[in-house]
């Protein structure tokens, strides 16, 4: 038995890294960046900034969703595509005494808010806070402790009056981030709030890096997409879709490591970090295009997972999906511990073979190639 296992270790081909030095201060600084949802424009300037260097061309539409274009001559379009946007609250009401309650911006857990530090966004520049909560010695008598809810959740921002506040520039609607950065973990995993889905982001800058410094050259136009709005429905998506029209589209967001406590893998399937890209049975997913992606990571020995994502995959592959009468979508998920948490982790290794599989797939793909099952 262990002969064996140590024959398998033998054999398991090394891990060449594909993120440089000069690509990870590019994800530190842009996970760092608050890029709430609604308003993921700094973020979105620094992603354009690095891609610029390996595209053709780019645009921005209206609600911030930016697009690097290669080949923007070509008919047939290839789009790979992340979301922007991070989790978030809202300032909702302000207490005569200085305290602020909030609203979500997204799925903000609100049980994780207690004694985090936040950074409130205003006209006249960040305000610092905290999430308050009553010191365990007060809440101890006997009675039934009352957990963190949207009801009892507060920000304190050392103020004694609503005045006071309002005259830091804060009010109702100002956006407020958490001001958790990025750290590296035992050589082995990236963390951070907002990996969810900005590590994405930078996956897809990655492909377009690669293809420059390989001198590929595609036979189909490739649109790399970094939508916003995806946390409040899909939106960033929905729009940027019908504009470009596209013939193929490859997304990439997260999906959860189930390998943690609290976790029922009966219901939420078996992935791990550090076991691969995720590819993902929906309806949504086009099979043709799936097994594209899937051969495409066979030939090139990268490993993978699967997951069924029953009636909708939850991700930004539904809305181009189901646009533009129909475009063969699919979708490569990246394992992520602790969603929607300040401490969101992923395997260093998967990061880098998520970019290689969506580089072997824009390589197996044909201009004009037809994806239908019925011809």
């Amino acid at each position: 038995m262990s002969k064996k296992k140590s024959e398998e270790q033998e054999d398991k081909k090394p891990h060449v890294p594909v993120v440089n030095e000069a690509s990870l201060k590019f994800f530190e600084n842009y996970i760092n960046n608050p890029s709430p949802t609604g308003f993921e424009w700094k973020g979105q300037e620094l992603w354009l900034d690095y891609l610029k260097p390996y595209i053709d061309t780019h645009y921005v539409d209206n609600y911030g969703t930016a697009v690097g274009i290669i080949n923007p001559e070509a008919e047939y379009k290839v789009v790979i595509e992340a979301h922007a946007d991070e989790i978030s609250w809202f300032v909702n009401y302000i207490t005569s005494d200085g305290l602020i309650y909030v609203i979500r911006n997204g799925g903000s857990d609100h049980q994780i808010a207690p004694s985090k530090r936040v950074n409130i966004h205003t006209d006249k520049g960040i305000v610092k806070a905290v999430f308050g909560w009553p010191a365990i010695h007060t809440r101890l008598g006997g009675e039934k402790e009352e957990a963190p809810s949207l009801k009892n959740i507060f920000l304190d921002c050392g103020c004694t009056t609503k005045a006071e506040v309002e005259e830091m520039g804060i009010h109702v609607g100002c956006v407020i981030t958490y001001e958790d950065e990025f750290m590296v973990l035992n050589d082995r995993y990236y963390v951070g709030r907002a990996l969810d889905n900005r590590a994405g982001g930078f996956m897809i800058a990655e492909v377009a890096r690669l293809l420059k410094e390989n001198n590929v050259k595609l036979p189909f136009g490739l649109y790399i997409v970094n939508a916003v709005q995806e946390e409040i429905g899909l939106r960033g998506a929905e729009m940027i879709a019908h504009k470009i029209k596209p013939n193929v589209a490859i997304v990439t967001d997260v999906t959860h490591d189930t390998q943690t406590p609290m976790i029922n893998k009966i219901t939420q399937g078996d992935l791990a970090c550090g076991r691969g890209p995720v590819v993902s049975y929906a309806p949504a997913v086009q099979n043709n295009l799936n097994k594209l992606l899937i051969e495409a990571a066979q030939k090139a020995e990268i490993p993978f997972q699967r997951q069924a994502s029953s009636r909708s995959t939850g991700t930004d592959t539904d809305a181009f999906a189901y646009s533009n009468d129909g475009v063969p979508s699919a979708l490569i998920s990246l394992p992520l511990r602790y969603m929607h948490t300040t401490v969101e982790m992923i395997h260093k290794e998967d990061v880098d073979n998520v970019i290689r599989m969506i580089y072997q797939a824009l390589l197996s793909i044909e201009a004009g190639q037809d994806f239908r099952y019925i011809k």
